[in-house]
C-alpha cells in the first residue's frame, strides 16, 4: 500500500467524521489520537501507555462502552498522575473528542486497524500527516485562511535559508528572505 493510498483511506475516515458533525479543523486531531495508539502497537512501543489504554483494549470495545472508554482514555492519557509518560501526556494534553456517534468511532478504529502500515513506516508518518493536510486544503477551498505549502517549496526554502537545529522559521519570513536573495543575485 503506497503512502497516497494510505492518505486516501485516512481521508475516507474524515468523511465519517464529517458525518458526525466534526469540522475539517478537527479531522487531523481526532485521527492523531487514534493513530498514535495504533502506531505505538505496530512499532512495539506501547510501554509508555497504560495497559488498559493500549490499542488492543481500544479495538476490543464496541458501541456506547467504546465511546465512554475512549473519552476517559483521552483524559487519563493527558493526565501526568495517571499516565507518567511525558511524551504521551504532551500528545493527549487537554484532549477531548467531538465524535458523538459510537458507530462512527468504532468504524474509524476498525478501518485503521485494517490498514497496512508497512509502507507508512518506510516512507515516514510525517508524509501521512502532510498528505491529510494537503487533502484538507484542496477539498475545503481556502481552509479558513490556511493554505498547504507544497513539499517542493518547503524543501527549496530550507535549502536557501539553511536553518540550524533549534532555530524557528516562519514561512512568510522565509519567502521574504528568498525574495531578498533573488533581488540581490
Amino acid at each position: 500500500m503506497t503512502n497516497q493510498e494510505i492518505v486516501q483511506r485516512l481521508w475516507n475516515e474524515c468523511n465519517v467524521l464529517r458525518d458526525d458533525g466534526i469540522t475539517y479543523q478537527d479531522y487531523v486531531t481526532e485521527l492523531t489520537y487514534i493513530l498514535f495508539l495504533k502506531m505505538s502497537k505496530e512499532q512495539g512501543q506501547e510501554e509508555g501507555i497504560p495497559v488498559q489504554y493500549r490499542w488492543d483494549e481500544l479495538k476490543a470495545k464496541e458501541g456506547l462502552e467504546l465511546k465512554n472508554f475512549y473519552k476517559q482514555m483521552l483524559l487519563d492519557l493527558g493526565n501526568a498522575q495517571k499516565t507518567p509518560n511525558p511524551k504521551v501526556n504532551a500528545i493527549y494534553k487537554d484532549a477531548s473528542t467531538s465524535i458523538d456517534e459510537p458507530a462512527n468511532l468504532e468504524k474509524i478504529i476498525k478501518d485503521i486497524d485494517e490498514l497496512d502500515w508497512f509502507s507508512a513506516r518506510e516512507e515516514g508518518l510525517g508524509n501521512l500527516y502532510e498528505g491529510l493536510l494537503e487533502k484538507n486544503a484542496n477539498e475545503t477551498k481556502s481552509g479558513a485562511g490556511q493554505y498547504f505549502t507544497p513539499r517542493p517549496l518547503i524543501n527549496m526554502m530550507v535549502r536557501m535559508v539553511h536553518p540550524k537545529p533549534g532555530e524557528r522559521l516562519c514561512e512568510q519570513r522565509c519567502l521574504r528572505l528568498i525574495q531578498f536573495k533573488e533581488r540581490c543575485a
